[in-house]
């Protein structure tokens, strides 16, 4: 009850000094008044909505990652997410915020933990309260494939040798976007997200997530693992990376290409 009254009062202030005369501060906190968090939360959505185009857009899409991601993510790959644009060849270091950049676009809603830089809703209750409104986000896993499928399909993924593991810190959204693409594609399939997914499979072999993929399923295993690295043994094929991410709308048109 403590956090939930301090976060109300945390949001009032911000909205109250975000006006920028005193009449309008004062008309203000009479309107926030008896109003509970959820009266907050939806002042607060507002606002955001109502900022500049790019803060607007940058605030939403780290809300819907947030939300909607399979795990939480750190700052620096939310920070990559927002460089990244749909279907485009490769990330352009231009585009990629800064932290200073990605918290100024959220007014209070989100927070960075600062031990681990992990982003999360700033209270449980915001998640109801977004959850609450599914016009919010439309098609928010295809939207998330999507930029999980163009990143992986970026040149400069591609050409990252399978051997570079752990993942390189130049590339801070790789494991998720390879663990998850999956999960996401299932949940909001689309015919662009098809060519995007068929044409990672198409290189899959030799493309870095295959081997972060196969660890996992061996990591996964418990007694033992699916796959050995060594050379000789079960090659891990698209079929398996597929079966295992439970990719169901493309299994049929992976064995045609085969």
């Amino acid at each position: 009850m403590c956090t939930s009254r301090f976060l109300l009062v945390s949001l009032n202030i911000e909205a109250i000094l975000e006006e920028v005369t005193i009449g309008q501060r004062k008309k203000h906190e009479e309107m926030a008044r008896g109003n509970g968090l959820g009266d907050a939360h939806t002042a607060t959505l507002a606002r955001l909505k109502g900022q500049k185009k790019i803060e607007s857009a940058f605030g939403l899409k780290v809300l819907k990652w947030v939300l909607y991601s399979e795990r939480p993510l750190r700052a620096d790959g939310l920070c990559h997410v927002l460089a990244v644009k749909t279907g485009s060849l490769d990330l352009d270091p231009k585009n990629i915020s800064v932290l200073r950049t990605l918290l100024s676009s959220f007014l209070g809603l989100v927070a960075v933990e600062a031990s681990s830089s992990i982003v999360r809703l700033v209270h449980f209750t915001l998640q109801e309260h977004l959850l609450s409104s599914p016009t919010l986000f439309h098609s928010p896993h295809s939207k998330i494939a999507g930029v999980c499928l163009t990143y992986l399909n970026f040149g400069r993924i591609q050409e990252s040798p399978a051997s570079s593991l752990p993942s390189p810190p130049t590339m801070p959204l790789l494991e998720y976007a390879s663990f998850y693409w999956g999960k996401h594609a299932g949940m909001g399939m689309t015919g662009n997200i098809k060519i995007l997914a068929l044409r990672l499979l198409d290189r899959f072999d030799e493309h870095i997530s295959a081997r972060l993929l196969l660890l996992r399923c061996n990591k996964n295993r418990g007694s033992g693992p699916y796959f050995r690295l060594e050379r000789g043994d079960t090659v891990f094929t698209v079929l398996h990376a597929v079966s295992f991410l439970g990719i169901v709308a493309i299994v049929a048109t992976v064995l045609e290409r085969k």
